[in-house]
Order: structure tokens, then sequence, then C-alpha cells
């Protein structure tokens, strides 16, 4: 069996280099490394991450915590994650609480607190201070997806003004009977995500002096099934009805756009449809949307915490950020008939 003696001597190289570069510990040159790994793969050679770690004091194992992945959003995020970790050469933990207290107890509390991590990722969860504490006490770098967390490293999107935006769209085609599509509480995790939307949505329509009607405050569960049911309703009543509707997800929107073909109305003639993802089934249903790049925002935590573990040489992002999003229209919405 090849050693890393050999290795070396294959590539023209010394012992140090190769572990340099097949460890991902310490400067090689991209032309240096991929000749080592060449090498190392034409004898069949694999580091031993065990030696590696014992020597570096480094697990190379990140672990992420998250509170579904049941969700469009935490799968494509945890993707965008994957994938950097896996190009970085680092192994992933995933820790799912599922939304349960005990859960999120044992992790904070024990799993995440043990010397085979080098660093933690969370999704849309609000650390608590003594949760801050734990990490900083065994000194595990942490970067937060998804809100604010004092005195961390977080990575997130402008919720407030996304959803102001999406209203404007509507707003600026002449849209005045506006309805919004959000998620009720249990479906909010820890930073209030629907919250925060639904007040850009409100606040969008106090600038425009158009009413918010109560009966046009939906909330569902994220779900392309929560959003028909609920767009169904609102658009069979004998009275009035929206004429457009900002949906907190793409998912929504999906089902909001179903409900409406199923009801036999046109979109965007009847009901103009607007959503907030980047959802990849977006160009299918023809939605317009605010797309949030929820993999670029995995890649980017991923960069983070590298940075952090003094791995890469990159131009550090600022500590607490706004991670970027786009306006992408398409045909789901349009001027209301006259």
């Amino acid at each position: 069996m090849a050693g890393i003696k050999d290795v070396a001597q294959s590539a023209g190289v010394s012992v140090a280099t190769v572990s340099r570069a097949l460890s991902g510990n310490g400067k090689v040159s991209a032309a240096t490394r991929a000749k080592v790994q060449r090498a190392a793969e034409e004898l069949g050679y694999v580091v031993s991450f065990n030696a590696s770690s014992l020597a570096s004091g480094r697990s190379r194992n990140i672990g992420v915590v998250v509170p579904t992945v049941g969700r469009w959003y935490f799968s494509t995020v945890l993707e965008g994650i994957t994938n950097g970790l896996i190009e970085a050469g680092y192994d992933l933990t995933l820790y799912n609480t599922g939304g349960q207290d005990q859960h999120r107890r044992s992790v904070f509390g024990d799993l995440l607190l043990r010397k085979r991590l080098d660093a933690v990722i969370t999704l849309t969860l609000k650390l608590q201070p003594h949760e801050v504490d734990q990490l900083a006490s065994v000194g595990k770098p942490v970067v937060a997806i998804g809100g604010l967390i004092p005195a961390i490293d977080t990575i997130r999107v402008d919720d407030f003004n996304i959803a102001s935006m999406a209203t404007e769209h509507l707003i600026a085609l002449g849209h005045s009977k506006i309805a919004y599509l959000g998620g009720s509480e249990e479906f909010e995790v820890d930073f209030k995500l629907a919250s925060a939307r639904q007040d850009g949505y409100e606040y969008a329509l106090d600038q425009a002096n158009l009413p918010v009607h109560p009966e046009w405050l939906l909330s569902a569960d994220f779900t392309i099934q929560g959003g028909y049911q609920k767009v169904r309703n609102v658009m069979s009543a004998p009275r009035r009805q929206p004429t457009a509707v900002v949906c907190a997800s793409d998912e929504m929107a999906f089902g909001a756009i179903l409900a409406a073909r199923d009801l036999g109305l046109d979109v965007p003639g009847d009901l103009s449809v607007i959503g907030i993802d980047g959802h990849e089934l977006g160009e299918l249903f023809g939605l317009t949307t605010i797309a949030q790049d929820a993999r670029g925002q995995g890649a980017a935590a991923v960069r983070k915490v590298l940075q952090l573990l003094g791995e890469r040489d990159v131009d550090p992002d600022p500590t607490q950020s706004f991670f970027p999003t786009e306006f992408v229209a398409r045909t789901s919405t349009a001027a209301p008939r006259t």
C-alpha cells in the first residue's frame, strides 16, 4: 500500500507539502495541490484524517444545526453548505432539532461541545446568550444563517425590504387590492421571518395610502398545498376579491397559481402572484419572485467558517451583513384588468 512518502516522490515535492495539500492545512498553490492529488489518486493513497487530526488539533468536521430539512429553503442552504465543505475537504455532522426544545438543549448543551467539531453553522436559529457562551467556552467559531445575532458572524436577507419590494412591484403595476399570504406563528422558527415580511407588505401599502384588509391577511405552512387552499378560499368568496397576492415563499405562490387556474381564473389577468425565494420551479410556473439564492447563503457560510479557521485568504465579509437578493420578473404579474 502506497504511503505519503511515495506520493511525495511521485509528485516531486516534500512530505510536508503532501500533508498540507491533502489535509487542507496550510498554504499550497493550486498547481501543486492538483499535482499532489493526481499522484495520490494514481497510487491509491488516502490521507488518514485521524492521524491528521491528532497532529493539527483539528477534526476537519463542521457541525450544522437546522430546525428541519423538510422545507425547500433549509434543504437548499444545506446543499450549498455541503458542496462548500466537500470542496474544502471537510466532513459535515448534521443536527436536526426538529423544532423540539429537548433536542435543541441536547445539541447545544452536549453534542456541539464535544471535541469532534472544528466549527458550527446554525440555520435560522436565534442563539440564546448561554448557547453562544457554551460554544465560545470551547473555542468553536460559529456562523449563523437567517438572522442577526450579536457577537456572531451572520448571513441573512432583509426580509422586511424584500416583502416591501414585492408589494411595491404590484402597486407600480396598478394594483390596489393586494392580499398577503404568509406563514403562521408555528412556522416562523426563531427569527419571525413571516412577521418581518408581513410588516414589509403593510409598510408598502401604507406608503401608497392603500388600506390593509384583514380578510386578505392569509397564513399557511409554506407549502404548495397550504398556499393552494388559502388562495382558493379567498378567491372563491362571493364578494370582494383581491387582484394580486404577495406570497412569503415561492412554494405558497405555486399553490396560489394552481388555485387560481383551478377556479378558471387567469394568471396574471385575474390574479397577479409574486413570491419570495428563487425556487428552481419558478421558471416553470412563470413566477415573478425575489430570489434570495439559498445555495449561495450556504456557500457564504462555509467561506466565513474557513476564514475564521484561518484556512482561506479571502476578503472578509462584514460580520453582520445582508445577503444580496435579485428581483426576477416573469409572467405571473401584470397590470390589473380594468
